[in-house]
């Protein structure tokens, strides 16, 4: 028998042509303020890692010279080409590849990115640390993600909701432990922001592969959330507010 897709694979094959629709991935404001963020230049080459179906590749585009996208599942792969052809977008390629062993060489790129991506990793340190590795001394390190509280009852409600909706999601991070990724790395921090965030409630529950079936067990929790649960994540007037952490950082040795 040919072997089970990564949890990862199953649910973002699922996702694949949601994902690339979804407004909310798509919001210009957001685009725009992680973006400003990489002070990224013409003649510049980004690699965006775990990079879905190339939404932020071709956001960044316009401002460099080629920006090359890797994702472990197929399906995402072929979704950013279909998108970048559709667009007409010419600087942008894209590669299957894992996060925490990305098929590049050292020093390759000029900066390097990820999106909503380190929630789904068990070890987010070894993304980072890839991408560390495939920028050049000096380089730029970006990760924007969705954040959970560094309490712990706060983050287990969290993170079950989480999981009922995307059996892929692993484990949201605090804002504390996602800079303390890059410190261990020995990264120099040159920008964080916390940001609120908000998409449609209807749109991401139906999204995830658990969201239609445990859709009740869900809305149960949501009604139930913990003291400060709604730091983190709350419905409200039918729209999901989540807190995103950005950190961008600078690869010095």
């Amino acid at each position: 028998m040919p072997d089970e897709p990564s949890p990862v694979v199953a649910e973002f094959t699922h996702q694949a042509r949601a994902f690339a629709v979804s407004p909310a991935m798509h919001a210009p404001a957001a685009l725009a303020d992680f973006l400003a963020l990489l002070l990224a230049a013409g003649g510049q080459r980004w690699c965006d890692v775990a990079c879905g179906p190339g939404i932020l590749a071709r956001a960044l585009a316009p401002r460099v010279a080629e920006v090359v996208g890797v994702d472990l599942t197929p399906a995402m792969v072929e979704t950013a080409r279909a998108e970048a052809r559709r667009e007409a977008v010419a600087n942008v390629r894209f590669l299957q590849g894992d996060a925490t062993g990305l098929p590049i060489d050292d020093g390759a790129f000029d900066g390097a990115m990820t999106r909503f991506s380190l929630h789904h990793i068990p070890a987010p340190g070894r993304v980072v640390a890839e991408m560390a590795r495939v920028v050049r001394v000096g380089g730029t390190v970006a990760v924007v993600d969705h954040l959970t509280s560094a309490g712990g009852a706060v983050a287990a409600w969290h993170q079950e909701i989480e999981r009922l909706r995307d059996p892929s999601h692993w484990a949201s991070l605090a804002p504390d432990a996602l800079l303390r990724v890059g410190a261990a790395l020995g990264l120099t921090l040159v920008a964080q922001r916390t940001l609120a965030f908000d998409l449609d409630w209807e749109e991401w529950i139906g999204r995830g592969s658990g969201g239609p079936g445990n859709r009740a067990l869900i809305e149960r929790l949501v009604v139930s959330a913990p003291p400060g649960g709604d730091e983190v994540f709350a419905v409200r007037g039918g729209r999901l507010w989540l807190r995103l952490g950005v950190a961008v950082w600078r690869r010095d040795a």
